[in-house]
Formats: C-alpha cells, sequence, structure tokens
C-alpha cells in the first residue's frame, strides 16, 4: 500500500534527574555534596533513506518518544544520556508542524537529518549548588521535559519524470511497457489512485526514474477530485511526460485536453509551468488519431508554442514510438540540472518555514481568577516543573529566585494579602505578604 501522508506524535526524552548525596567515606568527615548530574533525554531524529518510497510504517506507528536520561550517581558522576532514537523517512517527505502549518523540514537527500523533538536537559545534582553560605545544600534538580509536538509529514515522490494527463490516456500501460513496474490497469478512470515508479533503462547505458502520477481533471487545483493529493506529487519531478489521447476515444478534444491539464498545474504552482515538458501522442495505432494529431500541431503552430514542445507519437499497446519517447526524455534530463528547488514546495503550500526564535524567558502575567491568583510564565512553570519542593532548601530557592524576578512584588501589586491562594502551572502556594512562599 502506497501512504504518502501521515499525522505522528514525537517527544524527546526528559532529563535525568539529579541527586542529593553526600561524600560518606572513612577518614573524611563532613565529606560534602557529592550529587551528580542527570543525563540529556533521547532526541528524535529523522534521517532520510533513499530505499523507502513510502509513508506506511506511519499508517500503524503514530508515537514516537524518546528515552529518558539516567538519574545522577553519587561521588560526583553524571547519569549517562539516552541514545537519540533514529526515525527513517523516504526522500522527499516534506515535514509541517501541525499547529502553525509551517514547514520545519524539506527531506529530499540520503542521510540528511534533521531534529523535530529535542531531549530533555539533565537535572544538576547538589555537588552544582555549593556554596560558602550553604556548603551541604539539599537542592537538586529534576530533569527537563522533552520537546513534543504533533506533526505532519507529506511525501512528494521523488521521480526525474512524471506522467501526467487526463485519466484512461494510457500512462499506467506506457509505465507497465518501458519498466518493470506493474501498475493497475483498467478501463475506467481513476485506474491508479497512487503514484507508482518505475526504473526505465534506455539500452544506452542510461536510466532514470519514472512516475505514473494519477489522472488529473479540470479543477484539480482547488482539490477537485483528489487533486492536491495528485499535484504534490509533480512538483519534484525534473521533466513532465504529458499523455494525451490522440486517438479522441472519449470524444474530447486532445488541445483542449493539453492545455486543461497546464491550466491545472500551473494554478497549483507557477514554477510546473517551467518544468521541461514532452508531449507523448498516445493511442496512434487507433482510427483517426494520425488526422488527430495533425490538428494538434496545427493548434500548436496558431498559438506559437511549436517550438517549445517536442511531440512524439506513439501507441503503449503496440510499442509504437516508445524507445523513441524513451530517448528524448532520458535527453532532456541530460540536459537539465539535478536539482529541485525548496521555494516551489513553499510557493505551491503557502505556508512559512519555521525558525526557532528564543522567547524572553523572564515574562510573566498576573491576574486574579475566581478567588486564585494565577502567575502564568511558561520559563516560570518549567522552573518549578524542575524543582524538588520536598525540599525545604528548594523550596527556599525557588522563593528567592521568584523574589528577584518581581513576581512577590506583582501579586501584592495586584492585591494579594497573607494566606491568599496563588497557582502556579498545577501548583499551589499561601502568600504571605513579606515573607516567603509556602508550599500546600
Amino acid at each position: 500500500m502506497f501512504v504518502d501522508k501521515a499525522k505522528i506524535y514525537v517527544k524527546g526524552g526528559n532529563g535525568g534527574d539529579g541527586i542529593v548525596s553526600f561524600r560518606r567515606e572513612l577518614y573524611v568527615p563532613e565529606g560534602g555534596p557529592a550529587g551528580g548530574d542527570g543525563g540529556r533525554g533521547a532526541n528524535v531524529i529523522f534521517v532520510v533513506d533513499e530505499g523507502l518510497r513510502t509513508l506506511m510504517d506511519f499508517r500503524y506507528q503514530k508515537h514516537f518518544k524518546g528515552e529518558r536520561g539516567e538519574k545522577g550517581k553519587v561521588k560526583g558522576m553524571h547519569g549517562a544520556g539516552a541514545e537519540d532514537m533514529i526515525v527513517r523517512i523516504p526522500p522527499g517527505t516534506l515535514i509541517l508542524n501541525d499547529d502553525t502549518q509551517e514547514i520545519i523540514a524539506d527531506m529530499t537527500r540520503h542521510g540528511q537529518k534533521i531534529t523535530v523533538a529535542k531531549g530533555g536537559r539533565g537535572g544538576r545534582g547538589n555537588i552544582r549548588f555549593a556554596t560558602p553560605n550553604n556548603p551541604a545544600p539539599h537542592i537538586s534538580e529534576n530533569g527537563e521535559e522533552g520537546e513534543e509536538r504533533w506533526i505532519v509529514l507529506e511525501l512528494k515522490v521523488m521521480a526525474d519524470v512524471g506522467l501526467v494527463g487526463f485519466p484512461s490516456v494510457g500512462k499506467s500501460t506506457l509505465l507497465s511497457v518501458v519498466s518493470g513496474a506493474r501498475p493497475k490497469i483498467g478501463a475506467y478512470h481513476f485506474t491508479t489512485l497512487t503514484p507508482n515508479l518505475g526504473v526505465v533503462d534506455t539500452g544506452d547505458m542510461r536510466s532514470f526514474v519514472l512516475a505514473d502520477l494519477p489522472g488529473l481533471i479540470e479543477g484539480a487545483h482547488e482539490g477537485v477530485g483528489l487533486g492536491h493529493e495528485f499535484l504534490r506529487h509533480i512538483e519534484r519531478t525534473r521533466a513532465i511526460v504529458h499523455v494525451v489521447d490522440m486517438a479522441a476515444t472519449e470524444d474530447r478534444d486532445p488541445f483542449e485536453d493539453w492545455q486543461k491539464i497546464n491550466e491545472e498545474l500551473v494554478k497549483y504552482n507557477a514554477h510546473l509551468a517551467e518544468r521541461p515538458q514532452i508531449i507523448a501522442a498516445n493511442k496512434m495505432d487507433m482510427p483517426g488519431a494520425d488526422e488527430q494529431l495533425a490538428f494538434f500541431r496545427e493548434q500548436l503552430e496558431q498559438a506559437n508554442l511549436a517550438d517549445k514542445y517536442t511531440i512524439v507519437p506513439i501507441s503503449s499497446l503496440t510499442k509504437q514510438g516508445v524507445q523513441d519517447l524513451v530517448y528524448k526524455a532520458a535527453d532532456l534530463l541530460d540536459s537539465i540540472p539535478d536539482q529541485r528547488a525548496v521555494e516551489e514546495v513553499i510557493s505551491s503550500d503557502e505556508r512559512k518555514v519555521y525558525k526557532y526564535e528564543k522567547k524572553d524567558d523572564d515574562s510573566f502575567t498576573v491576574r486574579f481568577d475566581e478567588g486564585i491568583y494565577v502567575v502564568e510564565s511558561a520559563s516560570i512553570e518549567k522552573l518549578i516543573k524542575r524543582s524538588n519542593l520536598n525540599s525545604y532548601d528548594e523550596v527556599m530557592r525557588f522563593a528567592r529566585i521568584m523574589r528577584k524576578k518581581g513576581v512577590d512584588a506583582a501579586l501584592r501589586k495586584a492585591g494579594a494579602k497573607d494566606g491568599d491562594l496563588v497557582r502556579i502551572g498545577d501548583f499551589g502556594f499561601e502568600f504571605f505578604e513579606g515573607s516567603d512562599y509556602l508550599f500546600e
């Protein structure tokens, strides 16, 4: 089964907790603190593997969580960091932030890596908090939580040449003739519902990857039919072979068909107008095809496009002209650079590229909500999660940090009095004016 879109959850591993420990050795009185730091949590890293061609693995596994770092150890030894989680994805995968729809990365090259969820830092042990005023602190930090997010993976097949055209013009048959691929072939529209890839051997020491892309219809750029599901794959191709039913077996005008498909491509992504294109005039073994081809050439000349496009008459059924088409496609690929611009993806998706911006860690707000003063701050909530508030020393340290940040002053300004409840994240405190917070 071919799967080209998946939504998954990723979470970096939490950092290991630091510990409180003291040296207990013979002949070493009052040995001092010796609690080590916790280890770093595992990162979740995506790596491009050219051996993959589908997102099928993500159909059954949607959650990827990194391992937690090891706790700190005695004698000042650090806990081991967790081994990073490596997740392999096929080339051509676009990674999006599900909340903002921003592009995190466009993964196109074999071996390309991106960290999609960073592991948390390890907590510090009490050896880190020793000072002349407090040489034996009972303070340690919990490990930092790893990053977590929902992301969307969109696969756009990586092929050298893409076959496009209306349904039932013979694209799948052509792919089966020129390569070892065995796509589903039937005498009805939309036989092909997912892209099929095949490797074409020209016979003169050259080869290229050919993609049979599902049939397009008018309005595909707006999502009509399965338009967006089809069109995303065309962006990755270096060249296009536009297959046209030159025998007009369904009583459609071949030139109008060709124009409509090109319009849909350009409306979806304006860059596709610049993509080199060969017109494969298919079904030339059918009655009336020669007359239609002559009329097609006339219409192309009237539109002043005769010099821009090469027309190759073929019959996928009898294999007439197929080898000539293969040679012309290979020659075209030899004449154009082997590169795919990320800007094309961005312009078509109209989504911003994700950029990390460091936020102001000292900012906070205080509001009164149903009898409770609520302090909102991402950095303070992060700090309190890392604090081991079962320790008196740690409570005092936390209170000093709050005073230094100006939180207690802001609470007094907001009207907080002795005994009022204060909530920070999931933790509740009692406020005492001129004193410290007392954990409830």
